[in-house]
């Protein structure tokens, strides 16, 4: 038997789950695509989505994933020759650096395992060393989304200044934006990435990019740059269709008004801290499965270093962590993320690390009843863990609601 009938919960980092509202609101027919209210809500998209970010800079939107919103950064940054230093706080941060090294961007990378933030001392010492300021831009994710580590923005711009360095700063904010604080102005950011299937709760399929003034005079002459990638005349464009390069995404965008709508409406510093609750009702569950059994544990041992859209753990001996995913899917309904990064797919540990989401349209009963399911899970495979952890869970909820 399966108690798995009636509505899914998708817990994994993205798409995350979409809220009714997003979905009536793109269950229309096709609008006009050159006049008439689908330009005019397109025109109230722009300020929101400054807001969003912290930023009264630039925005350009694309009909792409995540992958698609780093190709237009790096399009747009680089010049062929050009080099980047990136900083690798997990699998996304070296992707990130693998999207960029076959345009012919050198790459230099400062690699801080899977489980600790980048040190700003070490990146500073970095640029100091680039005596020739031939690193055109600092390229580091702000939570990455295999390993949940969350950096210190202000922490690596101010090592970047203390350098007296002149490289651009470019921020991957895939998992952080509408989840995490960020304030792009203050903080010195270039360019941040984004995208809308996480904590903008749209389907995949929009890319998201922010731009300073300095990066746009900076990245004037990028050689890189193709017709469709180029963000000046999405960013400054002065014909509707100038912002997509062609034919909009005319249901997405429908859907992102919608969801900027609800972030308005909740407040986005009580967006916010609603993440930072959830997660911490998560954290408090698998410190207390953890409990006298060490191959339980949360992958950042620092809370202050924690993302607060997902949440890596390490769930073993492997295959447990595998095991309990295909038991909470097919028994009772709820989808845990894979472990990424933290082992080869081809290597038998890599059974032993899961992630749980906590982004966009989440509640207090929504993560509260992916943990007692994880709970049923442990216990129906009679995996080891410690005791008392809903209750814990349950105490974070009534401490913080």
């Amino acid at each position: 038997m399966t108690l798995a009938h009636g509505r899914r919960y998708l817990a994994i980092p993205g798409p995350s789950t979409m809220p009714d509202r997003v979905l009536a609101a793109m269950h229309r027919a096709a609008p006009n695509i050159y006049a008439g209210e689908l330009p005019e809500m397109v025109g109230t998209l722009w300020p929101d989505l400054r807001r969003l970010a912290g930023t009264s800079g630039h925005v350009a939107l694309y009909i792409a994933n995540g992958h698609g919103a780093w190709e237009a950064a790096n399009m747009n940054l680089f010049s062929r020759g050009d080099r980047a230093l990136v900083l690798a706080t997990g699998r996304f941060g070296i992707a990130w650096a693998e999207s960029v090294k076959p345009l012919g961007v050198t790459v230099e990378m400062l690699d801080f395992g899977t489980a600790s933030p980048v040190d700003p001392a070490r990146v500073e010492q970095a640029l100091r060393a680039d005596r020739q300021h031939g690193i055109k831009a600092v390229l580091v994710t702000h939570v990455d989304t295999a390993s949940s580590v969350r950096n210190d923005i202000p922490a690596i711009r101010a090592a970047i200044d203390a350098a007296g360095h002149p490289a651009l700063l470019a921020v991957d904010c895939i998992a952080s934006m509408g989840c995490d604080p960020f304030h792009m102005d203050d903080w010195g950011v270039d360019v941040v990435v984004s995208a809308s299937q996480k904590g903008l709760m749209v389907p995949p399929g929009l890319g998201v990019l922010w731009i300073s003034d300095r990066a746009m005079e900076r990245c004037r002459d990028s050689d890189l740059r193709t017709p469709y990638w180029n963000w000046t005349p999405r960013a400054t464009a002065s014909e509707f269709w100038q912002h997509w390069a062609g034919t909009a995404p005319t249901h997405h965008l429908f859907a992102l008004r919608e969801s900027l709508t609800m972030i308005a409406e909740e407040g986005l510093p009580a967006v916010w801290a609603r993440h930072a609750a959830l997660a911490q009702t998560v954290w408090a569950a698998v410190e207390a499965w953890g409990e006298g059994h060490p191959d339980i544990a949360l992958n950042v041992a620092d809370p202050a270093h924690r993302g607060h859209a997902v949440t890596a753990l390490r769930l073993g001996p492997a295959p447990n962590a595998t095991r309990l995913r295909d038991w909470t899917e097919q028994k009772a309904g709820v989808t845990l993320g894979i472990g990424l990064g933290m082992a080869a797919p081809d290597d038998p540990a890599w059974h032993g690390f899961l992630r749980v989401a906590h982004m966009g349209h989440v509640n207090a009963h929504m993560t509260l009843g992916a943990l007692a399911v994880m709970q049923a899970g442990l216990i129906a495979l009679d995996i080891p863990h410690g005791l008392g952890a809903l209750e814990a869970a349950a105490r974070v909820v009534a401490r913080l609601a």
